[in-house]
């Protein structure tokens, strides 16, 4: 199982929301690239990068930020935030992200997704935020009538990598992660998941590892790992136990 560190952009900053609410926001490093080479240096396959601005305007707003990550990793990073059409997908790839991260985008505009699934095959991993099994836009403020399971199995055969699904409740807020609602979905689509939002230590890497072969491929970690109750080595170590080599 995949332990992804999560890196926030906010004004060019490694920042952490809770439940997603901008005022309530904490800033944890003024250059994200040095934060992502730590992430690498203590072992992480992979980094999950939002642009939380992006994700507000509809439009880039740290690229310049983004293009700093990646050329200080030699990892893959996944990104997220502000991704509304083809021209701005293509130029993220271009500058070397491995995935991007369609949220708002897959409820306000499926012909984009469905274009950028069907030429980006591969690139693109659909995000899909809940609460009470409820999906939720625009940076969280606004909640939709549709169910996540609902809207994910509309995206199935459309070229996605994977679903990442975040518990809105429990993002930054340590509380444990939603398992019963991420195997569901898991459970339900033929798509692998990538869990998100709560994860409070170790415990919550046990259990999701448990539920793994439901489709759980990996899990989104942020505050736990900034705030020193996680420690990454100790997640990753856990994320590959019973694995071969």
């Amino acid at each position: 199982m995949l332990i992804i560190p999560a890196i926030d952009l906010r004004d060019g900053r490694c920042v952490r929301l809770m439940q997603g609410d901008f005022g309530r926001m904490t800033v944890y490093s003024t250059n994200p690239a040095d934060v992502a080479r730590r992430w690498q240096d203590l072992g992480a396959e992979r980094i999950h990068v939002v642009d939380l601005d992006g994700s507000r305007a509809g439009i880039p707003k740290n690229m310049s930020v983004i293009r700093d990550i990646v050329r200080a990793i030699s990892i893959p990073i996944q990104l997220g935030g502000g991704i509304r059409n083809m021209k701005t997908a293509r130029e993220y790839l271009d500058i070397g992200v491995g995935w991007l991260i369609l949220g708002t985008a897959a409820l306000k505009n499926r012909d984009f997704v469905k274009e950028a699934g069907h030429f980006l095959e591969g690139r693109i991993i659909l995000g899909l935020d809940g609460r009470d099994g409820k999906a939720a836009v625009e940076a969280w403020t606004e909640e939709t009538g549709q169910s996540v399971v609902e809207i994910a199995k509309s995206y199935e055969g459309s070229g996605f990598s994977a679903v990442v699904y975040t518990d809105i409740g429990r993002d930054g807020m340590e509380g444990g992660v939603n398992i019963e609602a991420t195997r569901l979905l898991a459970e339900s689509i033929r798509m692998p998941v990538i869990a998100s939002g709560g994860v409070s230590g170790l415990r919550d890497i046990e259990r999701l590892k448990a539920i793994e072969s439901s489709g759980v491929i990996g899990v989104i970690v942020g505050k736990a790992l900034y705030s020193g109750a996680l420690r990454l080595e100790d997640a990753i170590r856990e994320g590959k136990r019973g694995e071969q080599g």
